[in-house]
């Protein structure tokens, strides 16, 4: 019985979607559930299981076209699963048939050994030196590009060499379609810089005492709540007492209207191989530390598998981005539309600075808060950093809330 694969119902505001990877080929046998394409959106990848076991028919919808919800894309023979030798029929028999070469009475030649250069059959082969075609194998060089110029016009080693580098550092150039993920960053980044009034405020933390409440809770904290102890807890919670104070940089722009947050829904901007992605930790002033850490590490593994959903990115009132992870010392980061507000976190780097009128090196990070200035204030924004400032280098103060 055949039974049709369908393009499953797309997530609210996403029309359509691309074809990115098909796991399984026409002949291979397929259970029910398992993952047959990868289809590509603006914002996630999304799994197409197999509806029944059976055997993958025919592909309608290759890699790369476009398809929308409830779209047919491939066909399944129901309850036959191939055995691995139908599987290996079928694979043997996708391929074009070779024409069978005429027998000869020519023996069979010997196999070169994979350690010897390549033979070269050219007939201006005849003009090589021994070294000279050593170095024709070693290097896959075409011969009859290459002039001679040793006596008689015979090709020399160095001339091999020569066009062998000449080759390797030739002017080349790749031209490939940005993934869809990639064309919607552009588009929305574009967007943000063209309709919004974006300004960056700097500033730098000393995150010393930080440091020392890592270095002497870790190993309990991993042990009890099964989860690593970084800095981006610290951060949320230090950005989520700073949105108290200052509720303009958790509003957001409505056509003419100020849209205030009454909740903290901080965006988290995780890397990934395809692009920068924002999965949102919801209600994060409810959240523990042990809680942020584990849901930010269950965003990131989700995010590299390209597993995230929608739902996960949808929202948000504040984003944080970490781009200390790169090795980044100072940037200006670009506001996560339509939210009002992004901290950009950079590099831990051991700096002298001033203690006391004493010269001390403390391990210090220079903070960026780009904030769309239509709805907050100059005032607002360095008091907002200042905030975030002063929560992390009393960290004490901030998790005893006083």
């Amino acid at each position: 019985m055949a039974v049709e694969v369908k393009v499953p119902m797309l997530p609210e505001s996403v029309a359509d979607a691309t074809i990115s990877v098909w796991h399984k080929k026409v002949g291979d046998s397929v259970k029910r559930d398992e993952n047959l394409v990868d289809l590509e959106t603006d914002k996630v990848m999304l799994e197409v299981p197999a509806p029944a076991d059976g055997v993958l028919k025919e592909i309608s919808i290759q890699t790369g076209e476009t398809v929308q919800a409830n779209q047919v894309i491939a066909i399944i023979e129901a309850g036959n699963a191939a055995s691995p030798e139908q599987e290996n029929k079928a694979q043997s028999t996708s391929k074009p048939a070779e024409t069978a070469a005429p027998q000869t009475d020519k023996p069979a030649e010997k196999p070169v050994s994979q350690d010897q250069p390549k033979e070269v059959t050219h007939e201006k082969s005849a003009a090589l030196s021994p070294s000279a075609r050593r170095a024709v194998g070693e290097h896959d060089v075409d011969v009859s590009n290459v002039e001679g110029t040793g006596k008689s016009g015979r090709i020399t080693k160095d001339n091999v060499l020569a066009a062998a580098k000449s080759s390797s550092s030739a002017r080349t150039e790749k031209r490939v379609p940005m993934t869809r993920m990639r064309a919607r960053i552009a588009e929305r980044l574009l967007e943000v810089k063209q309709n919004t009034a974006m300004l960056t405020t700097f500033n730098e933390v000393n995150l010393q005492n930080v440091m020392d409440l890592r270095s002497k809770y870790k190993e309990k904290f991993e042990k009890k709540h099964n989860a690593r102890l970084g800095f981006m807890s610290f951060f949320v919670k230090a950005a989520v007492e700073a949105l108290k104070q200052f509720p303009a940089v958790n509003a957001s722009i409505d056509g003419n209207d100020i849209v205030y947050h009454g909740y903290f829904d901080i965006s988290v901007a995780v890397s990934t191989d395809r692009g920068l992605v924002v999965p949102v930790l919801r209600n994060a002033d409810q959240l523990s530390m042990a809680e942020i850490e584990n849901q930010i590490a269950d965003y990131a593994s989700k995010a590299r598998a390209g597993k995230l959903t929608m739902e996960d990115m949808q929202g948000g009132t504040f984003t944080i981005t970490n781009g200390g992870v790169f090795g980044s010392l100072l940037a200006t980061p670009i506001l996560n539309s339509p939210q009002s507000g992004i901290l950009g976190m950079h590099k831990i780097d051991q700096r002298v600075v001033v203690e006391n009128g004493q010269m001390v090196i403390r391990p210090m990070m220079y903070l960026a808060l780009s904030y769309d200035h239509r709805i907050i204030d100059g005032k607002e924004s360095v008091s907002f950093l200042v905030a975030i400032k002063e929560a992390l280098e009393d960290p004490a103060r901030m998790l005893l809330e006083i």
